[in-house]
């Protein structure tokens, strides 16, 4: 469920709440009983908190950071004469 942001126009207050898409928004404030806006980002996503890193959730292969060459497999062993 997503996280949507609200700030009362009359106070101020500023607060994030996970709804559901179907939940109908927020109309007063929880502070003041004040009128709600629903704040917007510039963005789809936006990731709070540690722990996201650019190399999470991704393959070598769609990564602009080259791996190093993988060793080359070794010839096998000559196999001995049987006498």
């Amino acid at each position: 469920m997503p996280t949507y942001a609200y700030a009362c126009k009359d106070c101020g207050h500023a607060f994030d709440i996970v709804q559901s898409f179907s939940d109908s928004s927020l109309t007063s404030c929880p502070e003041c009983e004040g009128t709600l806006r629903k704040k917007f980002n510039s963005v789809g996503v936006v990731f709070k908190g540690s722990g996201f890193y650019r190399t999470d959730s991704r393959d070598s292969k769609g990564s602009s950071v080259s791996a190093a060459p993988a060793a080359a497999p070794a010839a096998p062993a000559p196999a001995a004469a049987a006498s």
